[in-house]
């Protein structure tokens, strides 16, 4: 799959036997729904645990009728799938099975029977009544949102119940949401994740030997708020974030970065060669900081010319012989 919407290559070639392709691939899939109304061949295996029941899956699939070479459905045109919701965002009673059996990066072939896919009615005018139909699923990752979600509406009294590794658990698990979010360009939404993560943080209260594993979970959250704001053309917000970061991680090489970029945004160009310059001498010959100090000077460069130019025209005499600027 990853991409491609050509017909399975297994459910080619003659038909000798009397048998259909699909029954013929059938006998050797397995049956995950208990009455073979769900069959699966797994192509790739996957790592890690299973979906849950509750997740957000990120897959790409391709949905094929019995002797058509195209797909029927696909979402493999596009550039980044959408983040499904079980028990939301599917409709297929079938798909459903068939991703809770599955784990990351696994790639699976399913039969789905009438009863787990378009029932009696079928889907005019492409799917006819009474039809199995034959999906290829690509789980890419999953978010199990349900756990976030709930511990999230818990009191600050009732999380602190809770031990440590379950609140970097589920900041985490929202970090991760809002990271998704943002490769969408979804800014606003993502840093509504990012807070959520954030507010989790600093809420708990941890004893100093593991105090290090809260401040390193904020820091990750800060950097990316930081950036998000930035998307969202809210520099001083930006900046804001960044000098948090800076608190944890003074040489944070990135956190120096997003302030540079900040200030830069705001024209405010010698507080912005000082988090830069700085950044750069963390990493020397990282290209992003390197490209955003020769776009400081080149700014820089226009801005001083305009003064120049300005201060030109003031004191410059007119034709009465007086200066811009005299009565």
């Amino acid at each position: 799959m990853g991409g491609s919407t050509r017909s399975p290559r297994v459910l080619q070639g003659d038909n000798a036997s009397g048998q259909s392709p699909y029954e013929r691939l059938s006998r050797r899939m397995l049956d995950i729904s208990g009455d073979r109304g769900v069959l699966k061949d797994v192509i790739r295996e996957g790592a890690g645990e299973l979906v849950t029941p509750d997740a957000s899956v990120l897959v790409k699939y391709s949905g094929y009728l019995e002797h058509m070479d195209k797909p029927f459905d696909s979402n493999c045109f596009r550039k980044t799938p959408r983040l499904m919701k079980l028990g939301e965002d599917i409709t297929l009673w079938g798909m459903e099975l068939g991703l809770l059996s599955m784990r990351r990066g696994e790639l699976a072939r399913f039969l789905f029977k009438p009863t787990y896919a378009y029932g009696t009615l079928g889907c005019p005018p492409l799917i006819p009544p009474n039809t199995t139909v034959l999906f290829e699923i690509e789980l890419l990752d999953f978010l199990d949102s349900a756990e976030s979600d709930k511990f999230c509406a818990l009191s600050a009294e009732q999380q602190d119940q809770f031990p440590l590794q379950k609140v970097l658990k589920v900041a985490a698990t929202e970090r991760e949401f809002g990271n998704y979010l943002f490769r969408q360009n979804r800014f606003y939404d993502a840093k509504v994740r990012y807070k959520r993560a954030l507010l989790l943080l600093h809420r708990r209260s941890a004893p100093p030997e593991e105090q290090h594993l809260v401040e390193a979970a904020k820091l990750l959250v800060l950097l990316n708020l930081s950036f998000t704001y930035l998307r969202l053309e809210r520099p001083t917000t930006a900046l804001r974030y960044g000098e948090q970061a800076l608190l944890i991680d003074q040489k944070n090489a990135k956190a120096l970065f997003r302030c540079g970029q900040a200030c830069l945004f705001m024209t405010e160009y010698e507080k912005a060669r000082d988090f830069l310059v700085r950044a750069q001498k963390e990493q020397p010959f990282n290209h992003d900081i390197n490209n955003e100090l020769k776009k400081l000077a080149s700014y820089y460069r226009d801005y001083t010319d305009k003064e120049k130019e300005m201060c030109h025209r003031m004191f410059t005499p007119n034709d009465n012989g007086s200066t811009v600027g005299e009565n």
